[in-house]
Order: structure tokens, then sequence, then C-alpha cells
């Protein structure tokens, strides 16, 4: 179970580190678009990104992986 968590948290550095690797002033774009929404659009956005996550891995988990 520990093995997975470490892994996971690896998958999800590997993805943000070639972001901010690979295009950085996207980032910077990304961040002011973000911070022109108002609080509400940015929490049901949040949320959004939680359930596709929790529901992705609730399938993995599904499939045996």
């Amino acid at each position: 179970m520990i093995a997975t968590i470490v892994m996971a948290l690896g998958l999800v550095l590997i993805v943000e580190g070639l972001v901010l690797a690979l295009a950085p002033s996207r980032i910077e774009d990304a961040l002011r678009l973000l911070a022109g929404l108002p609080v509400e659009t940015r929490r049901l956005l949040g949320f959004g990104a939680l359930a596709v996550g929790v529901l992705l891995f609730a399938l993995a988990r599904a499939l045996g992986a």
C-alpha cells in the first residue's frame, strides 16, 4: 500500500515537473487565468478535479491495477 502511494506521488511529480520544464510561460498564463476567476469557480474546479481523481482511482482498483 505504501509503495503504491509513493509511486502515485512520484508520477504526480513527474507530470508536474515536465509541465514546468517544458512550458514555464504557459504555467504563468494558467495561473493568471485562475487568479482572474471567482473563488467559487476555482472551488468548483477543485471539486471537479477531486471527483475525477477519485473516479480514476476507483477504476484502477476495480481493474486490479
